[in-house]
């Protein structure tokens, strides 16, 4: 497997998009790793820089001030101060590639770093994450840990979501070329960019579906769960799709029960229904 972690300062698509057919956007986890060595943070000098540093200064002054306020601000609770001060020291947090600090039900099920090699470029051109403080970044991207919410509004920039969404759209739109985007975001990291309509291109969005005695419902865990072995098996396969029925049709090649909706201005549904994890 490839050990290269480029720093944000490199690039945010090492991989022309032209490569990778399929776009996966994921959301990110709250839960992270937090690396012991590595070099601090370097967002560079590439198109969403300067957006990043505006997200991590108005995160790092909130952090450094009063503790209550940054708790109440963060949506955080008592037992969570640790959060605040690791927050308060991001400059200098050690980094490790995006795939080594995002944790959680997902990203276990995922496993990118346990992936072989094919699976792993793969990855590496195929899913992008999207992160409160860093936009976007590629599993490989150098990054350090932080604790910030997609719905928080920080002082001095305000709504994280709306921030990003005057920032993303170049970027996201140049990872995904002519291919098909696999939209597995939850709700609050899907307002952070929306494909403009008409679209330009297919996009499909899974919903997972937990199926007891006949009836069915939406379940976090088996959302994630099944949303992280859904990935690693595509990127294993590796094989492309560019519409949203071959998607379909490869899923269910691949095992999963798979339900086509109807087309919309945000792209095509599909339902993707387990019965156990």
């Amino acid at each position: 497997m490839s050990t290269t972690t480029p720093s944000l300062a490199a690039t945010t698509d090492t991989v022309p998009a032209t490569l990778a057919r399929v776009l996966i956007l994921l959301p990110p986890s709250e839960g992270k790793a937090e690396p012991r060595r590595g070099k601090p943070l370097d967002v560079g000098a590439d198109p969403l820089a300067q957006a990043r540093r505006a997200v991590m200064d108005a995160l790092v002054d909130l952090c450094q001030g009063p503790e209550e306020a940054a708790i109440a601000t963060l949506w955080l609770g008592p037992t969570q101060a640790d959060d605040v001060r690791r927050n308060a020291r991001l400059r200098d947090l050690p980094t490790a590639a995006a795939e080594r600090v995002y944790t959680g039900v997902l990203y276990d099920a995922l496993g990118l770093t346990t992936l072989d090699a094919s699976a792993h470029r793969r990855a590496l051109s195929r899913v992008a994450i999207i992160s409160s403080l860093y936009g976007v970044v590629r599993p490989g991207e150098r990054i350090a840990p932080y604790r910030l919410g997609g719905g928080v509004t920080l002082p001095g920039l305000g709504g994280v979501a709306a921030h990003w969404r005057s920032h993303l759209d170049p970027a996201l739109t140049a990872m995904a070329g002519n291919g098909l985007v696999v939209d597995l975001r939850s709700s609050t990291y899907a307002a952070f960019w929306r494909p403009a309509a008409p679209l330009p291109r297919p996009v499909v969005t899974v919903r997972v579906l937990h199926e007891v005695a006949g009836r069915r419902q939406v379940v976090s865990h088996f959302n994630k769960a099944t949303k992280g072995r859904l990935v690693r098996a595509l990127l294993e396969d590796g094989r492309d799709a560019r519409t949203p029925t071959a998607f379909a049709g490869l899923l269910t090649d691949l095992g999963w029960q798979v339900e086509v909706g109807s087309p919309t201005a945000q792209g095509t549904r599909l339902d993707v229904v387990v019965a156990a994890l």
